[in-house]
């Protein structure tokens, strides 16, 4: 005999039951378990007080984008080595590490 939805009544029952042993099994951590998930639900979905944003949407200001790109100047200037030279004479120390 099936339900509308495909579903037995023995399947509904055996489904009702199963909820019911997990809540008995577990009910040691179902207050932490209902704080996590209160927690992850206002992570993912803050209300609106925290977000600051007024009249429903926010607002996102862009810049005007200019005709001239970035790409026609380098990134920084070539630079040619130099060598410092150091100011202790110390003959009692190697000269390589």
């Amino acid at each position: 005999m099936k339900n509308v939805k495909g579903v037995s009544a023995l399947e509904m029952v055996l489904l009702v039951l199963l909820v019911i042993g997990l809540f008995f099994s577990l009910k040691n951590l179902w207050l932490p378990i209902v704080i996590l998930g209160a927690i992850f639900l206002l992570y993912k979905f803050p209300p609106s007080f925290v977000t600051k944003q007024r009249g429903g949407r926010a607002q996102v200001i862009q810049k005007p984008t200019s005709s001239k790109t970035r790409r026609d100047r380098p990134r920084s200037k070539t630079v040619p080595f130099r060598v410092i030279e150091g100011g202790k004479d110390d003959d009692e120390t190697p000269k390589y590490h």
